[in-house]
């Protein structure tokens, strides 16, 4: 039984990026995900919110078979990517990733310069013929960052010397070099200052007139100022999702307003 009331207008197929249907995942006997059904539209910022151990983050990465890395990890449902099952054994998980990317909440920037660090991907899945075509990628991916301006004369210093709110958006910087569709954050915010996540912000805001946005926050007035859409998890189920307007102000269910209330979470 689905235990998601639908509370969303009728969706446009052209709007539609992802839809998930009955996805359940399990770590060993562990029933972590339940029964979720979603539809994930493009050029949309849309918020997995919920409180700690609710499932926001497993969701989220059954997105881009991250879950694929954990052994004891089950996937079932059916979770369609511009209307391909990226499940299907024939999907190449590496090129997946390439088409959805994904920032993690700790900047993890890799042990090499600023260059090097946005040139990785791009170089791995070969979309850059030569070297000119390489630095135009590497530019470009940094402007869409907005990351160019503070980092372009010392492009072959370590991606690590930066500071927090850089490097965090020299990931994103990463995740959209190699041209994806999708972009998955999992709570990128959370270890950065006010002003560092203010400039995340506005950058996600940018980011969705190119990409189909997905974060998860803990944070209910992030969800409220960077998302047009929120879905609501607890105990492993979807709750209710909706445009977000809706869902603080009047939420359907119980649950929901109890959560966003601070009765429960």
């Amino acid at each position: 039984m689905n235990d998601m009331r639908l509370t969303e207008r009728k969706v446009d197929a052209k709007e539609l990026k992802i839809q998930a249907r009955n996805v359940q995942v399990y770590y060993g006997e562990t029933h972590a995900i339940k029964d979720v059904n979603v539809d994930i539209l493009d050029n949309t910022v849309t918020a997995f919110i919920g409180p700690s151990g609710c499932g926001k983050s497993t969701f989220l990465r059954t997105l881009n078979r991250m879950n694929d890395t954990i052994d004891i990890c089950r996937v079932k449902g059916e979770i369609m990517l511009d209307g391909e099952d990226i499940y299907d054994r024939r999907v190449d998980p590496v090129q997946l990733r390439a088409k959805v990317g994904m920032v993690f909440q700790k900047p993890n920037p890799f042990p090499k310069s600023i260059y090097d660090n946005v040139a990785y991907g791009p170089r791995i899945h070969g979309l850059a013929r030569n070297k000119t075509d390489l630095d135009e990628i590497v530019e470009r991916a940094l402007r869409g960052a907005a990351l160019w301006n503070e980092v372009k004369d010392r492009l072959h210093a370590p991606g690590t010397g930066l500071s927090g709110g850089q490097q965090q958006r020299l990931c994103i910087a990463r995740a959209v070099a190699t041209g994806p569709e999708v972009l998955l954050m999992d709570e990128p915010c959370s270890a950065l200052d006010p002003i560092a996540t203010s400039q995340v912000e506005e950058l996600i805001d940018e980011l969705r007139e190119k990409f189909s946005v997905v974060i998860v926050t803990h944070s209910m007035q992030q969800a409220a100022r960077v998302s047009q859409r929120t879905a609501f998890f607890h105990l492993g189920n979807l709750v209710e999702y909706g445009e977000t307007g809706q869902i603080f102000t009047n939420p359907e269910d119980p649950r929901t307003e109890s959560y966003i209330t601070g009765r429960i979470g």
